[in-house]
């Protein structure tokens, strides 16, 4: 069932597969036009010299902290993804955060598929130290989702009550959630909304959007395990200044009731299949 989603939502027939289900002509005339990454970037103005916009990195700890040089920021200060993502967009994260002296965190985020090429001069390096040595430009990560070599697959009943598998998606030609636009959000839902419609047998279902659910819809779904609980109030501030929502903006709910489709942070697809013992 993995699969079938992940088929859907990539590979190189996948602008002709949105265009068929009617997704809009933002995104079908992006994959139309391109299926590889263009990284071109353009040259931002900056008043100041790289020096006087170098961060203080001194007492932080994490992966952007440890790689990031002044050579490297003086390179990609001014770069700029064809969406107008920047290198401090990219690092803020990191600056803002110093990290734990015990716990090295990456330290900084994508805003696009872009940013990895044209910022890749620290990218690279700070992938290779979070994920031990994985080289993205000499290594492939590899993929295999043949259910049938699993094995050992069965959980001690005694010890394990239930089990929840969670797959995340991003879609090509819209940009990742700490660059996502108003805009990009409404046609991630409306890219996911429309494929998901495509889907048949168990995996039919109806979708849910959290703002038009009613009251019993809710409760439903929160007893089901779907939907989180709402947030109180301080929560709800810390997702508003993240620009995020708790999980559950939408979902699928699909007739083999452990299968949910939900997008997650107004800008992000997610797949959850919960098993219960």
């Amino acid at each position: 069932m993995a699969s079938t989603f992940s088929k859907l939502l990539t590979g190189r027939s996948a602008s002709l597969l949105f265009a068929t289900l009617g997704t809009s002509a933002l995104t079908t005339g992006y994959l139309l036009k391109r299926q590889n990454v263009c990284a071109e970037a353009w040259e931002q103005h900056r008043l100041f010299p790289p020096s006087a916009d170098y961060p203080d990195l001194r007492k932080h700890n994490n992966c952007m902290a440890e790689c990031l040089t002044p050579t490297i920021y003086a390179k990609l200060r001014n770069k700029v993804t064809p969406n107008g993502y920047t290198l401090d967009q990219c690092i803020q994260t990191g600056v803002d955060n110093p990290g734990h002296p015990f716990i090295k965190t990456v330290g900084m985020v994508a805003g696009d598929e872009e940013s990895y090429e044209v910022f890749a001069d620290l990218f690279d390096p700070v992938i290779k130290l979070r994920h031990n040595g994985y080289d993205p430009r000499v290594m492939k990560h590899p993929t295999d989702l043949d259910e049938s070599k699993i094995t050992q697959g069965q959980f001690d009943e005694r010890y394990v009550l239930s089990s929840r598998v969670r797959t995340g998606r991003s879609i090509r030609g819209l940009s990742l959630p700490p660059a996502c636009t108003r805009a990009e959000r409404r046609e991630v839902e409306n890219v996911a909304v429309t494929a998901l419609k495509g889907l048949k047998g168990d995996l039919a279902g109806r979708y849910y959007r959290l703002s038009e659910m009613t009251e019993q819809d809710q409760q439903r779904l929160i007893d089901d395990h779907f939907l989180f609980d709402k947030p109180d109030s301080r929560f709800s501030k810390i997702l508003e200044n993240l620009r995020l929502q708790k999980r559950g903006t939408g979902g699928v709910d699909t007739e083999a009731v452990s299968d949910v489709y939900d997008i997650s942070n107004i800008d992000r697809i997610g797949r959850s299949e919960v098993t219960s013992l």
